[in-house]
This record gives structure tokens, C-alpha cells and sequence, in this order.
């Protein structure tokens, strides 16, 4: 009986392990998830120029947009995520802002 608890005992802390590093990474994901769009009528958007096209920011660089932003929060392939300048809320990944910075290349 002995060697039986043993292995239940080995398998519970795997999994309580594995839960451990997974439950952040599923409550980070929903959270972003969860959160309002900023609205270009917010100061904050409209101090930096922020707009959900990109084709319509006039000061935007080729190739510029938030989903390749170094102060984008999200996953690449995210329709939308959380942002650095925008604390609590989701700008849309082909939006633009001034404060535009190039993710580090790797």
C-alpha cells in the first residue's frame, strides 16, 4: 500500500506544480481579454494621437501599428490587447499612437 500512496502523492504534486505555472498565464489571458477599448475620445488617446486604423494616422511610419509596438501587451496574432500607456484598457492591434516604439528585435 505503501508504494501506491507514494505515486498518487508524486502525481498530486505534479499537477499542483503544473497548475501553479498555468493559472497566471490563464488569468493573464482572460483579463486582457476582459478589457474596454480605449475610445479615441479619451485624453490620453487624444494627446497621443491614437487611432484604431493606422491607414488613418498622417504621422504614422511604414509599417507602424500597435500590434508590433514594444508597449503592446498582447500575443502576436491578437486582434486587440492591453497597453502600456493605457492602464486598464485595450487599444486594437492595427491602431496607431505617437508614442510608437519598435519592438526589440530578437
Amino acid at each position: 500500500m505503501k508504494q501506491v500512496f507514494d505515486e498518487s502523492r508524486r502525481q498530486l504534486l505534479k499537477k499542483v506544480a503544473l497548475g501553479t505555472v498555468l493559472i497566471p498565464i490563464a488569468v493573464r489571458t482572460a483579463s486582457a481579454a476582459d478589457l474596454p477599448l480605449v475610445s479615441t475620445d479619451d485624453p490620453t488617446a487624444k494627446a497621443l494621437k491614437y487611432v484604431e486604423d493606422v491607414s488613418k494616422a498622417t504621422a504614422a511610419k511604414p509599417g507602424s501599428k500597435c500590434a508590433n509596438c514594444a508597449l503592446y501587451q498582447g500575443a502576436a496574432g491578437t486582434a486587440q490587447a492591453a497597453c502600456l500607456l493605457f492602464p486598464g484598457k485595450a487599444v486594437k492591434a492595427g491602431g496607431w499612437c505617437s508614442s510608437w516604439t519598435p519592438k526589440p528585435q530578437k
